[in-house]
């Protein structure tokens, strides 16, 4: 198994694309995820913004791959937003967004070049408060995603979703907390089903079925290889503790009066995100975390997995902490944990072979407009 790692570039949303690649050289990677989210997007958490998506051109793309070429690393780019719910000129912003990214994918060589096109889909509630609302909410995917991909295929540009139920995207006082339709692996499935076309599939992050109960082991044993792109490199440690045993592991805590659970000795949750007892982490950094990493990657490997696994850091004792060092030392002690399992003993160590890495190739020869979903419809 020789899968690269990358890393993504949300842990670097203070920084510059100049200086992205100079720490993402520093860390030791062989590619970028670059986050290109919509500047007035209704989105604060984990956001970056790392490409000029209005002023992108095909002159823009050649020199983007030289610049990446020159610095030996692959790329792929991504927003992840609601496309299919929440205030209507927030959703359709999205969309036309989305639509802006699979075109600069396009001009960067598209699926010639490996670059994926990474999003979610998001979730409409009301919809989903209706009866049958899951499977409102697959229509809504369909009429809004059909004409999506129609436009990627033609494009030979790939769109992948990935599979964060966005837990902590509406106030901690709503009851429930699946906020993104791809959240689950069986509505990835039925998504599939609905649209057949192959410029779809997925990122897939293990840390997201853990929270849910689930083993991501056997999630990959239940998943179409050839849909999955991308591995998220991020890790979950469960919390057992008095809030996990009261409120158990079906339901999220539920924000209720400070007072009366503080008489009644119940923990409640601080805030949205603080509702279904787990610390995020970067595998090796920190303590142990609940996955078996080494069945994991021999289930991928044994499944013919051969993408890019992409470390997205987020983790309390790294990316939170604001410091710039905690956050590269959390990725760089990811790779040195992942590189026995993944890449050859040289001289060296554990080292990514270099004749794996394949420059990025001038595919694009003529420059396409921007189009919006209104023009697809």
């Amino acid at each position: 198994m020789t899968n690269p790692i990358w890393l993504m570039t949300s842990a670097y949303d203070d920084l510059n694309l100049e200086q992205v690649i100079r720490e993402s050289k520093k860390v030791g990677v062989q590619g970028i995820d670059l986050c290109v989210f919509r500047k007035d997007s209704l989105r604060t958490d984990h956001v970056a913004t790392h490409l000029d998506y209005d002023n992108f051109n095909l002159d823009e793309a050649n020199k983007l791959i030289d610049i990446f070429n020159e610095n030996e690393l692959r790329l792929s780019i991504g927003a992840y937003d609601n496309l299919i719910g929440g205030p209507t000129e927030a959703r359709i912003k999205n969309q036309n967004h989305l639509l802006k990214l699979i075109r600069i994918a396009h001009l960067l060589g598209g699926d010639e070049n490996d670059v994926k096109v990474g999003t979610f889909v998001g979730y409409n509630h009301e919809l989903g408060n209706q009866e049958y609302g899951f499977q409102k909410n697959l229509e809504a995917y369909a009429k809004v995603f059909e004409p999506i991909i129609r436009y990627a295929e033609q494009l030979g540009v790939t769109i992948l979703y990935e599979n964060c139920p966005m837990e902590g995207w509406r106030s901690e006082g709503m009851f429930h907390t699946f906020n993104n339709l791809t959240g689950v692996l069986a509505a990835r499935k039925l998504m599939y089903e609905i649209i057949p076309s192959k410029a779809h599939g997925e990122i897939y992050d293990p840390s997201h079925d853990i929270w849910q109960h689930n083993n991501p082991i056997e999630v990959i044993e239940h998943t179409d290889v050839e849909r999955l792109h991308r591995i998220h490199v991020k890790a979950t440690r469960m919390k057992r503790n008095k809030a996990s045993i009261l409120w158990g592991g079906v339901y999220p805590m539920q924000a209720i009066d400070k007072n009366l659970a503080e008489s009644a000795g119940v923990p409640t949750c601080q805030h949205e995100w603080d509702r279904h007892h787990y610390e995020t982490m970067m595998p090796g950094f920190g303590g142990s975390d609940d996955l078996d990493w080494n069945t994991f990657l021999e289930t991928l490997y044994k499944k013919g997995f051969e993408g890019a696994l992409v470390m997205e850091n987020e983790a309390e004792k790294s990316k939170a902490t604001g410091n710039l060092a905690l956050t590269n030392l959390g990725f760089e002690t990811s790779i040195n944990f992942l590189a026995p399992i993944l890449w050859p003993l040289s001289k060296e160590g554990y080292i990514y072979p270099k004749d794996e890495l394949k420059p990025l190739r001038h595919v694009c020869k003529k420059d396409i407009p921007s189009v919006k979903m209104s023009q697809l419809l």
